[in-house]
């Protein structure tokens, strides 16, 4: 079955901003039954479109893509330097204190190499920071939820999902990191890629572009 054409959220000359269902590769992977991906999708409707960064196949939400060499250099480029803003919204199990300001997460990662591609946290892995706060607590008997706003400042693999499990609050849904009950309360992953800015790098006009979640706590 052919899939429906991408309606993208922003297109341009340089570049593309795109918004990926959850279950969909980013970029293609090995055997046959994995070539159907985002960027494959792109490129069938914009053939210079190229990847500049990925979002787990479980994540959904935003994904900026590069129009030329030049501009996936420069994009790429923004991304290593911490000049792209990204916020991300999860729903994950426990209550989790609602608070103005926020809270930061701040453990090294590195690989889990007899599990890979699964990583942990451990003080010779690579600095990894997060904040998070927040936004609902939901609490049903002995079962508790919170839909949380997430702000990487590093972008390492894994990383909101490791560190969210890292303080006792996995993302329901996860397969990966989550535990049998963990995974059964949610049909998949609950993590989405909800906002990201930066400065164009052509027309250095500031862009902010945002994806509604649609997560529920009553529903997650």
């Amino acid at each position: 079955m052919t899939a429906p054409p991408l309606q993208p959220i922003h297109e341009d000359v340089h570049l593309l901003v795109l918004e990926k269902p959850a279950g969909l590769l980013c970029v293609p992977g090995r055997g046959d039954d994995k070539q159907d991906c985002l960027s494959a999708r792109a490129m069938h409707q914009w053939p210079d479109a190229l990847i500049v960064h990925r979002l787990d196949m479980a994540t959904s939400g935003l994904v900026v893509m590069a129009r030329s060499l030049d501009m996936q250099r420069a994009l790429s480029a923004a991304f290593a330097n911490r000049q792209v803003h990204k916020h991300y919204e999860a729903i994950v199990d426990g209550a989790m204190p609602l608070r103005e300001d926020w809270s930061v997460i701040d453990a090294p990662l590195m690989a889990d190499w007899p599990r890979r591609p699964l990583q942990k946290t451990d003080p010779g892995g690579k600095p990894s920071l997060t904040r998070w706060r927040a936004l609902a607590s939901s609490v049903q008997g002995e079962i508790s939820a919170t839909h949380v706003l997430l702000e990487p400042e590093t972008g390492r693999s894994h990383q909101l999902r490791v560190h969210l499990l890292s303080i006792g609050h996995p993302i329901l849904g996860d397969a990966l990191y989550g535990d049998a009950a963990v995974q059964a309360r949610a049909p998949r992953l609950m993590l989405h890629a909800s906002e990201l800015a930066f400065v164009h790098p052509a027309t250095q006009q500031s862009l902010r572009f945002e994806s509604k979640s649609g997560f529920s706590l009553s529903r997650p």
